[in-house]
């Protein structure tokens, strides 16, 4: 039989001489009642179309820890324009690869992705960043494209066993956190790599296996080949995951901490009393306690991204500009807004792609924080101060500060949002398509009928 491989392909090791390890029922905790309706949905139509699915990624993790996983991602051999074919209360976003979201009654959103292939997992002497290939590839090929081997396993139900191509489960077992083969490599192609890593370790209280580890002390400064507004998304959510202490402190000890912020490095090694890094995981400690507080389902803590960002930035510009003991009025507290303001451009740099506005309500909470712990200790907020726009978004920074400093705790009220129970918010696709790249008949859009007949509920006009 003919080779009729490229010279290319022929110096990649495809991985289809790998073996899986396939780890029965009897071997594993997972039990199909314990996956979404929806998603178990998704996965016997899938089978009953003739096509293979399996639940992938943190599904699969938490499930396998005993937790309840926030998302149930799928993967399939169906294409995305055969999905679409086959849920019509569906859309395709994406643009590098197209997924497929399809959409259920309650806002429950099922994301399914065909199986990629590897994008550069072995390919010899390569040494770009971020490699455009995303074409579509076999189970074995998209388990070695993956990050972290303990996202790399795929549930199927047919015979209820989880798949294991790269000793995701071992590492589970063991308490390990792993990037998925050579971790110079895989960090060089993609650096935000790094930052997954750290993020997983520090939600599940794993520990970074040596390799892994070194890879990233090595290769922490290659952060900065990355898009600002990637690493500012991934810094964001390690804010909002409930473990923002325990990244911060594992992102220190790998230094990965001080490529994202370059003004804590002298500050935290030169500070003996470590007042800027004790300052800094309180606030972060209070930030958590309000994200893993216990809520139903009508509500959730909610804060502003450049509050969360402020909250970064506070130790560094209090031990620089002296924030707690100002008391400044008129054109002294303006001057002094412009030197906070100056002050997180040097802080943040260009490494976050913040917008002008988010740079000025950041200097807007630094500037008025003295003012509301002085009126705060004499029990006084004056009605001029009550009046200002700002003045809601400053009392919620103020009380994160105080309780980070010993004060009350801060109510959680304050941070909480009501979700929206309308279920036509989830399905307002944008006129004349669905969603980024993707053809649809204008005007078609996936709605609720109290009929019992269509698709899952759905009626497709």
């Amino acid at each position: 039989m003919n080779d009729h491989r490229s010279d290319t392909e022929k110096n990649i090791l495809l991985p289809r001489h790998v073996k899986p390890v396939i780890i029965p029922e009897s071997g594993h905790p997972i039990r199909l009642h314990h996956l979404d309706k929806e998603a178990l949905k998704v996965l016997f139509r899938l089978r009953d179309a003739g096509f293979a699915g399996y639940l992938v990624g943190g599904g699969v993790r938490d499930l396998y820890m005993g937790k309840r996983p926030k998302d149930f991602d799928i993967s399939t051999d169906a294409r995305p324009g055969q999905l679409r074919k086959l849920f019509r209360n569906s859309r395709t976003i994406g643009r590098r690869f197209r997924l497929v979201q399809i959409y259920f009654r309650g806002g429950k959103i099922i994301e399914v992705s065909t199986l990629r292939s590897q994008s550069e997992y072995d390919m010899e002497g390569s040494d770009k960043v971020l490699a455009s290939n995303n074409t579509f590839g076999t189970l074995p090929e998209d388990a070695l494209r993956r990050d972290l081997t303990i996202n790399s396993l795929f549930y199927e139900i047919e015979y209820n066993t989880i798949i294991d191509y790269v000793g995701g489960v071992q590492d589970l077992d063991q308490g390990i956190i792993r990037i998925v083969g050579d971790p110079d490599r895989r960090i060089t192609r993609d650096p935000v790599r790094m930052m997954r890593a750290v993020r997983h370790a520090a939600r599940t209280g794993f520990t970074i296996e040596p390799a892994t580890r070194k890879a990233i002390i090595a290769n922490r400064e290659k952060l900065s080949h990355c898009p600002p507004s990637r690493i500012r998304d991934e810094l964001l959510k390690d804010l909002r995951s409930g473990a923002s202490t325990k990244w911060a402190r594992i992102a220190i000890e790998c230094r990965l901490f001080f490529t994202l912020f370059p003004g804590y490095r002298e500050m935290l090694a030169a500070d003996s009393g470590n007042r800027a890094g004790e300052m800094l995981m309180k606030l972060l400690g209070v930030v958590d306690r309000l994200y893993t507080l216990p809520r139903d389902e009508s509500s959730r803590v909610e804060m502003p991204d450049y509050m969360l960002l402020t909250v970064l930035a506070l130790p560094w510009i209090e031990v620089r500009f002296g924030l707690a003991g100002k008391r400044l009025k008129g054109p002294a507290q303006y001057h002094f807004a412009r030197e906070i303001r100056a002050g997180l451009d040097e802080f943040f740099g260009e490494r976050f792609n913040l917008t002008r506005m988010a740079k000025e309500s950041m200097t807007t909470l630094l500037v008025n924080l003295p003012l509301f712990d002085q009126h705060a200790r004499s029990r006084n907020r004056p009605a001029w101060v009550r009046k200002k726009s700002y003045y809601q978004d400053c009392l919620r920074f103020f009380h994160l500060y105080a309780e980070a400093v010993g004060g009350s705790p801060v109510q959680e009220d304050l941070f909480a949002v009501k979700v929206q129970a309308d279920d036509e918010r989830f399905f307002r696709f944008p006129e004349g398509g669905t969603g980024n790249g993707s053809r649809s008949r204008k005007g078609v859009r996936p709605a609720f009928s109290k009929k019992k007949r269509g698709i899952f509920g759905l009626r497709s006009g």
